[in-house]
């Protein structure tokens, strides 16, 4: 059967923002560009960077050709605040705040087009202590995790300018079922607790064919499948003393 195609994206906001003082932390100031402002405009440039005005303060981390545009399901808005978050679009750092998307849906290297731009899937959000930061309260960023609610970053394979209003049309749809959900599972669960989750090291294998995945989640995922066969060599090797 074949693949069916990813679906259009409704455009609800487009944000972008550059670095500027968050707090401190530990005696030290701490920049991030993640506290963003709505586009007003029709239109704004769309490069392979990133959009025109957005900026990133520790670009080793965040930012780059693989996180270009960091997109976020406007659905999850009323369930942070039903959890006590006072979140609204643009509240998570993210550039574009987009209807109809889920990350249990979106694949690793599904693409759109934006306006004339074309973009693609690369990986999911990880929630640093920044976020926790941004909202004031860093039980978010342990929520996040259990919840799912990461949204996804992607690539611009063609840069143009884009509109701020209207939807992303879909152009292609990833030939294998690695979904966003599935690899921020992998990247987020502690080791004992892989298994229990469905995360086997061939799953984890599976990913990391992927030819668009990002490179940093990549890391991550070797990372991941690293412990989980250390994991499962001394559970083997408990098993053998007890033999």
């Amino acid at each position: 059967m074949e693949p069916s195609p990813p679906q259009p994206l409704r455009i609800i906001a487009v944000h972008v923002g550059r670095p500027a003082l968050l707090g401190t932390l530990g005696g030290k100031e701490v920049l991030s560009g993640i506290s963003k402002h709505r586009v007003h405009a029709g239109a704004i440039e769309l490069r392979p960077p990133n959009l025109d005005g957005d900026e990133q303060a520790d670009t080793a981390a965040h930012g780059g050709p693989d996180k270009a545009i960091y997109l976020y399901p406007a659905e999850h808005y009323p369930l942070w605040r039903r959890d006590g978050y006072l979140l609204h679009d643009g509240g998570v750092g993210e550039n574009l705040t987009l209807s109809g998307a889920s990350e249990e849906s979106i694949r690793i290297g599904d693409s759109w087009a934006w306006g004339e731009a074309i973009i693609q899937v690369t990986q999911p959000r990880e929630p640093c202590y920044k976020l926790g930061m941004h909202a004031g309260d860093k039980s978010i960023i342990a929520r996040m995790i259990d919840t799912g609610r990461c949204g996804f970053y992607a690539r611009v394979l063609e840069p143009a300018t884009v509109p701020t209003r209207g939807v992303l049309e879909p152009l292609g749809r990833a030939p294998h079922d690695v979904t966003v959900a599935e690899v921020f599972r992998m990247l987020t669960t502690p080791t004992g607790r892989l298994a229990g989750a469905g995360i086997t090291p061939s799953r984890i294998e599976n990913a990391l064919r992927v030819p668009e995945l990002a490179e940093s989640a990549r890391r991550g995922l070797r990372k991941a499948l690293a412990r989980l066969e250390r994991q499962g060599s001394g559970q083997a090797r408990g098993e053998a003393g007890h033999s």
